[in-house]
């Protein structure tokens, strides 16, 4: 079906301001629909309308997802997409695009595509050709990265960190140089372990919490990485979403040489591997990566001779 045959479900209609609308035509094709991430309000009048006009609502899970609907007044049909059916649903839903059918995916609260199945059914759906569209709008990721008071002019998204402490100190070490702002997703109840880890290789670097971005108790509590792990151990496990933020390698960090750097390499392979410790003081003095790892290996030939 071409696009120029775009339709709309037979009375499709949603409910804004008090004022029933009725929606307008969409073209075929995957429309990946951003919703709000805690404050229904948070939804633009486009992403209602396509969410009102689809054939169908592509969801993690249809019971949160059918709460926004309904505020809305609207009566689109649910299809749950999520890990754990997304290998059985895909060929379903491409056969159902193929046909001319207009699909609208989200997640259970806002970009679609960030930490969600979702990215297999648009990278799919583009190969075999198909109409993908964006309907922008709330992120999680963008809401914690602009108050946080971190640098914005370069992120990196991680999502979640490893469970384990030692697994999430090796990542940890590998992310430490990238010359931008990190931003984690992460549990309640890990929160002071993680920001115990992350200040145990990264030093005492600024950062952010966010928690319940958008909702009555939002917060953000910021501070030194170890300082923010000491007041959660003592707080405790926080309730609601997360996000997590670290600032970058400081760009005036000291640049050290000869017995400082080797000092700074020897206490760094106390804790860590030689990849990892080579990583750690790369970031923490500025000093080429490879430079630190090849007197890493010197020293520590050094040290086993002794």
């Amino acid at each position: 079906m071409s696009q120029e045959s775009s339709h709309a479900q037979p009375g499709s209609s949603f409910v804004a301001f008090g004022l029933r609308a009725e929606a307008e035509k969409i073209a075929p094709g995957l429309h990946v629909v951003a919703t709000p991430i805690g404050n229904l309000r948070d939804i633009t009048l486009r992403a209602l309308a396509t969410l009102a006009a689809a054939d169908a609502v592509l969801a993690e899970d249809t019971r949160v997802s059918r709460h926004l609907l309904a505020h809305y007044g609207i009566a689109t049909p649910l299809v749950a997409y999520h890990e754990h059916n997304a290998a059985a649903m895909r060929p379903i839903l491409l056969e159902r695009l193929q046909k001319g059918e207009s699909l609208a995916l989200i997640s259970d609260a806002g970009t679609p595509l960030v930490s969600d199945p979702g990215f297999k059914l648009v990278a799919e759906a583009v190969t075999l050709g198909l109409p993908v569209t964006s309907v922008p709008g709330p992120s999680a990721v963008l809401a914690a990265l602009v108050v946080a008071g971190l640098p914005t002019d370069r992120f990196f998204f991680e999502g979640f960190l490893p469970v384990k402490s030692g697994a999430r100190r090796t990542r940890i070490a590998e992310l430490a140089a990238i010359p931008g702002t990190l931003v984690f997703f992460e549990s309640p109840r890990r929160l002071a372990e993680t920001l115990g880890d992350l200040a145990a290789v990264l030093g005492p670097r600024h950062a952010a919490v966010a928690r319940e971005l958008t909702k009555h108790f939002e917060s953000v509590r910021r501070g030194p990485l170890d300082q923010l792990a000491a007041d959660y151990e003592q707080d405790g496990p926080p309730k609601g979403e997360i996000v997590l933020l670290v600032a970058p390698p400081g760009e005036d960090a000291p640049l050290l040489a000869g017995p400082a750097l080797d000092e700074r390499i020897r206490a760094a392979l106390q804790k860590f591997s030689l990849k990892d410790a080579a990583s750690v003081v790369s970031a923490e003095t500025g000093q080429p990566r490879r430079a630190v790892y090849a007197r890493a290996i010197e020293l520590s030939k050094q040290d086993e001779a002794e």
